[in-house]
């Protein structure tokens, strides 16, 4: 399918609370990673479909949310086409360092998105 749903991220409150209830829930392994002065990232590792991760909200005072990601060949061409659209972009392209790039928006109904082009493979 065409630009899938290839990863789903919340951002939470509380990572240790969450962190215990997700894994208690569903058959997920999570994984922390260390993103230097931002913190930690959880990995979150389901047997079927997209994979996810959760982290501390980077929104001081906004509430827990999750965030689904959906997969484009061109990160600034999406982007673009996105706001040519009527998209709010609130995060515009950004580099994930050996990962990819994502961009995080609202549509026009004011629903978050965000767009994720992995880096390519060797």
């Amino acid at each position: 399918m065409p630009n899938a749903f290839v990863h789903m991220e919340l951002n939470t409150t509380d990572v240790a609370n969450a962190k215990a209830f997700y894994s208690q829930l569903f058959d997920w392994k999570l994984e922390d990673v260390p993103m230097g002065p931002d913190g930690t990232y959880t990995l979150i590792k389901a047997a079927q479909g997209p994979g996810g991760g959760m982290m501390k909200h980077p929104v001081p005072g906004a509430p827990s949310t999750w965030l689904a990601y959906v997969g484009v060949d061109d990160i600034h061409a999406a982007t673009n086409k996105a706001r040519s659209l009527g998209a709010n972009v609130l995060r515009d392209v950004t580099e994930v360092p050996g990962m990819g790039w994502f961009t995080i928006l609202l549509d026009p109904t004011g629903a978050a998105i965000a767009l994720w082009q992995p880096q390519a493979k060797m």
